[in-house]
Order: C-alpha cells, then sequence, then structure tokens
C-alpha cells in the first residue's frame, strides 16, 4: 500500500520545525481478512457454472448420449442386413477364376470361399464407411445442438435476467421498479409476481420508517432546542446564584449530550439504506475537512494531528463520507495518551477501492474486545455512554454509512497500542 505511517517526511518536518523528535515508524499493518489479494487469473464470464451453461450441457450432452446410442443400434441393424441380404443363393463348381482383384483363388475348390471373403471385405468396408460418416453427421449435429441449447437456455432464462436485474437495481430507497413480466402464467411468471410484491411491502416499510425518522427528527429535536434556549437564557441572567448557575451548566452539558444522541440516532436510522444520488468525492479532501474540524480539540488534549493524504475520489455522498471521517479522527484524539500522542490521517487508492485510514496512539486494545466497538452504545471494556467523550454512536455510524457505500470499516490494535482503523469504498 502506498499510504505512508507516521514518521514520513512531511511529518517529520512538521515535528522538527517544533524542536520535537518524531516517534518511530510503526509497522505496517497486515492485509485484514476482508481485502483478499485479487485473483492473478480470474476465469473468463463464459466459464463461469451459471445456469445456463448447465443446461446447454444438459441438453446437448443428452442429445449427444441419444446419438451414440441411435448410431449404435442403426450399426447393429445395418450390420445384420447386410450379412443376411448377402448369403450367395448357390454354390461354384468346376470354373477356373482366374488370380487377381477380389477373388484370389486358382482353383474351383477355393472359389466358394474365395466368393465369402469377398463378400465379408465389401460388408465390412460399407459397414466401416457407413460408421465414420454417421459419427462425423453425430458430431456435427451434437456441435448444432450445443449453440441450439445455448441459445434456446439464454432464452427461457431471461425472466431470470430481468429478475436479477431489477433485484440489483433496487435498493433502500429507490423500491419504485418493478419487474411486470409478462407471458404464460408458469414458474418463472410467479416468481416475479411474488418479487414484485415482496418490493410493495418493501416500498410500503421503507416509506413508514422514513416518516417515523421525520417525525421523531420534528419530535425529539423541538424538546430540546426549547430546553436549552430556557437554559442559556437563565444562564444569562446576571442575578442568578452560583448554585443556579452551576445546576444551569450541568442541565446544558446533559442536553446538549441528548441532543448529540438523536442525532446520532437519526443518522443511524438514514444511513442504514445504500445511497442512490451518488456523485464523485474526493477522500483527501473529507479527511481534511475533518482533521481542521477536530484541530480545536486535538490541541486541548495535547494530541499531534499528522495528514498524509493522496486523492481517491469515489462515488458516494460527500456529507455522510465526511461524517466517517469525523467520527473515526475525534475517537482517535479522545480515545489517545496522555502525552506525545499522534493521529495520522490518510488516503490512497488501492486495489479498485479508495482507502481512509486513521491510526492513533492509545491504550492497548485487545482483539477480542475490537468487534465491540462497532455496537452501538458500546465501549471498550464498558456498555455504559455516562462520559465526556461522545454517546457511543461514531463506529456504529461510521459503519453503517460504509456499508450504504457499499464498503467496509475495520480496526485492527496497533501495535504499543492504540488502532489501525481502515475504510475501504468501491471507486
Amino acid at each position: 500500500m502506498a499510504t505512508q505511517y507516521p514518521g514520513h517526511p512531511a511529518s517529520s518536518s512538521s515535528a522538527a520545525s517544533r524542536g520535537a523528535t518524531p516517534p518511530a515508524r510503526p509497522p505496517a499493518p497486515p492485509r485484514p481478512s476482508w481485502d483478499p489479494p485479487p485473483a492473478e487469473h480470474p476465469p473468463p464470464p463464459w466459464l463461469r457454472p451459471t445456469i445456463r451453461i448447465r443446461l446447454t450441457v444438459l441438453y446437448g450432452g443428452m442429445f449427444l448420449i441419444a446419438g451414440v446410442i441411435l448410431l449404435w443400434i442403426i450399426y447393429l441393424l445395418a450390420a445384420h442386413a447386410i450379412h443376411e441380404g448377402s448369403s450367395l443363393p448357390f454354390q461354384v463348381t468346376g470354373i477356373n477364376v482366374p488370380p487377381g482383384g477380389c477373388l484370389a483363388a486358382s482353383h474351383s475348390s477355393d472359389i466358394n470361399t474365395a466368393i465369402n471373403e469377398c463378400m465379408q471385405h465389401q460388408r465390412d468396408v460399407a459397414l466401416n464407411t457407413l460408421l465414420k460418416r454417421s459419427l462425423m453427421a453425430l458430431i456435427g449435429l451434437a456441435v448444432v445442438a450445443f449453440a441450439f441449447g445455448y441459445v434456446m437456455s439464454g432464452r427461457v432464462l431471461a425472466p431470470l435476467g430481468r429478475i436479477t436485474r431489477t433485484a440489483r437495481s433496487v435498493v433502500g430507497s429507490d423500491l419504485k421498479r418493478r419487474i411486470e413480466l409478462d407471458g404464460p402464467d408458469d414458474e418463472l411468471k410467479e416468481l416475479a409476481d411474488t418479487f414484485d410484491g415482496m418490493l410493495d411491502r418493501l416500498e410500503r416499510s421503507f416509506d413508514a420508517q422514513r416518516r417515523f425518522v421525520a417525525n421523531a427528527s420534528h419530535e425529539l429535536r423541538t424538546p430540546l432546542a426549547i430546553n436549552r434556549t430556557l437554559l442559556e437564557v437563565q444562564l444569562s441572567d446576571p442575578e442568578a446564584s452560583p448554585d443556579l448557575r452551576q445546576l444551569g451548566k450541568t442541565l446544558l452539558s446533559t442536553n446538549e449530550r441528548s441532543e448529540q444522541l438523536v442525532e446520532g440516532l437519526l443518522l443511524l436510522a438514514r444511513s442504514e439504506n445504500e445511497i442512490v444520488d451518488r456523485k464523485p468525492v474526493d477522500l483527501a479532501e473529507v479527511a481534511s475537512q475533518a482533521v481542521e474540524q477536530t484541530r480545536a480539540e486535538a490541541e486541548g488534549r495535547h494530541v499531534e494531528l499528522r495528514e498524509n493524504l493522496t486523492s481517491a475520489v469515489v462515488p458516494g455522498n460527500g456529507v455522510l463520507l465526511e461524517r466517517i471521517a469525523l467520527n473515526l479522527v475525534q475517537n482517535a484524539v479522545r480515545y489517545n495518551v496522555a502525552q506525545d500522542g499522534w493521529v495520522e490521517v490518510s488516503t490512497a487508492v488501492e486495489g479498485g477501492q479508495g482507502l481512509l485510514m486513521v491510526v492513533n496512539t492509545g491504550p492497548v486494545v485487545p482483539a477480542y474486545e475490537i468487534d465491540n466497538l462497532f455496537e452501538p452504545f458500546r465501549r471498550l471494556r464498558t456498555e455504559r455512554t455516562g462520559s465526556d467523550k461522545g454517546v457511543g454512536l461514531g463506529l456504529s455510524i461510521a459503519r453503517s454509512v460504509a456499508r450504504a457505500h457499499g464498503g467496509v470499516i475495520s480496526a485492527e490494535p496497533r501495535e504499543g497500542g492504540g488502532l489501525v482503523m481502515r475504510v475501504a469504498i468501491p471507486v
């Protein structure tokens, strides 16, 4: 991978300008299980064991077997007919046959044997000619049968291809398409009608979900906004007592956390659907915006931010992709060491995927607890959210957004403490 880790020249020069010695370069993390190496020689599409290929082989194979059996029967019948029809109804006596030609006998006593041998030779030649020409005709007909079977199986399976294309085009926020298969009322039309009915139910379900998210957004945000306004007005009163001010600040902080929780839940609900309206988004620009938004918090926590950004344009939603980068960078800053901590954000393109990597120092994370980090309201060694570091939805939102873009996100423990977070989005 072309991404450099902490200690590259750009980071070293910025650290040296402040008189600090840059930390040693950490080892490159191994390739995760979700990112297998690409196949060296992928098989051609026509060699895939598709139903069409299997039907073609089945049809052509059965035709070939039937042709071989028929040829064998015809050969036996022809051999029997030639044998019965070529028997001599007479015996030759007292005639001298000159040598040469088919009859190689010079005495009258051998003439009948010579005639029988000649007739047997003619029968063998006729049967061999019949067998050779029949085999050639069978091979030609087998080729025609395989080609005909391939064409006919394609026509028979065309509705399945239509169903597959419709299923691929249908996503969470675009359930308007239907197959509407015409033709006889057979099993394929029944399958298409069943799929259309399933799409109808899914569309109603997603519409109800969108309405619920919109209503919940209004019903949950409004009272929290009113509470925040009332608390801010009360805190602005110069005659308020110190105890009242302290209580107001505590309630304001609690209200702010509730607003963050509501926003996170709503974003998590919206990001579960696949993104339809995609535009080119540069992960380097997204990561740069996330770093700038987190820089003040990083300076307050004495965490150094490093960038190694290479252009990586992927199709997607820029706001949601920026949310991924922001959540990862914020987590890397908040869950870091108290002194001499750093966070490196890098982007690159590798294997047809745009990669966003966030590496940070921090506490040692056991490998068996990595999966828990992506669950809602889960943190390291705890399920509670009573902390000033967030509401426990950052990585859950990042995973949902990555899946909505057809990508994946993974985390690996970094040697010496901290995490290596990778986001891969198809280019």
